[in-house]
């Protein structure tokens, strides 16, 4: 842009020359250097905080699919990459065991219940001690709550999606036997009911970033078109400034300056749950400084939508 700008007043001071408007001297020969470290001091340096820019990632959540049961997988009705919502049926596991169980727990509940009320009735005659009465009841109390128990295992052998969104990378079949260990998740499941949009801005231009402040977007994925939207927060640690519990001492590392994330969310809602997770664009985000600079960099960005027909880096 800087190039173009110049080039546009070498074009007018060679028709002001021609025209004799201006003399041909030695500061108007110099005159082009003295622009390009204006345009360059006074614009395109400050628009780099007043109207940062920065390359964009769209993520979304993963959860990692883990059965709360142990057993035998009898159907896997979800297909993969295929939008699904919040409880669908993921896959079943083989339920006989975890329904026999439950029918063996409602049969000595329904003994001990029986065995109670003879006990009361010994006890209420005069026949019977309080002591056994008591330990009766304890044990139908037990009985409840292990039926209770049994019946969260048999629901929880259909596995269910936690929110919108798709499985990913299927492989889990029929017959596959599956486990609640938390390191053995069986699926992927990508969550897409909510969209997340970073945009990294390198620390010496992140200054006067606040949310709010509107932003406008590109991504590869639609070439030409231009997104608008708002900064949501400014993430305020990155993974090289956090410290984690270890009884070992501090540990001397090269320090670099990485750049801060600043979360994004488009007005576009149906446009930004449309884009896959991890397409890429670039961002600008306009801040309340170095306005003059907010045209520029708005056809900067349009620039950068134009070329991404050609360019796909």
């Amino acid at each position: 842009m800087i190039v173009v700008l110049l080039n546009t007043y070498l074009a007018l001071l060679f028709i002001l020359v021609k025209l004799k408007v201006v003399p041909f001297n030695g500061f108007w020969k110099a005159s082009p250097v003295l622009v390009f470290l204006l345009l360059l001091i006074g614009l395109f340096i400050p628009m780099n905080w007043g109207a940062p820019q920065g390359a964009a990632l769209v993520v979304r959540n993963s959860v990692a699919i883990v059965p709360d049961v142990s057993g035998e997988v009898v159907e896997v009705p979800v297909r993969p990459n295929q939008p699904i919502k919040a409880g669908d049926v993921l896959f079943r596991i083989d339920p006989v065991p975890f329904q026999s169980q439950l029918d063996a727990l409602n049969a000595q509940l329904k003994f001990q219940e029986t065995r109670l009320g003879q006990m009361t009735q010994l006890q209420t005659q005069g026949a019977g001690r309080a002591f056994d009465v008591e330990q009766r009841e304890a044990e139908v109390e037990q009985l409840r709550a292990q039926i209770v128990g049994a019946k969260w295992s048999l629901e929880k052998t259909t596995v269910r999606a936690p929110a919108d969104g798709y499985v990913t990378n299927l492989a889990l079949r029929t017959g596959a036997r599956v486990t609640n260990l938390p390191l053995s998740p069986v699926m992927a499941f990508i969550d897409t009911a909510e969209t997340i949009i970073g945009v990294q801005v390198d620390q010496n231009a992140a200054r006067y970033l606040a949310p709010g402040q509107p932003v406008e977007l590109t991504f590869k994925l639609n070439p030409g078109t231009v997104q608008t939207g708002k900064v949501e927060s400014i993430l305020q640690a990155v993974s090289t400034g956090q410290v984690q519990t270890s009884g070992l001492a501090v540990a001397p590392r090269a320090v670099e300056t990485a750049p801060l994330v600043v979360r994004v969310k488009l007005d576009d809602e149906a446009f930004a749950r449309s884009l896959p997770a991890g397409s890429t664009g670039t961002a600008a985000i306009f801040t309340e400084h170095v306005k003059a600079a907010h045209v520029i960099r708005k056809v900067l960005l349009r620039q950068i939508a134009i070329t991404n027909y050609i360019n796909p880096f």
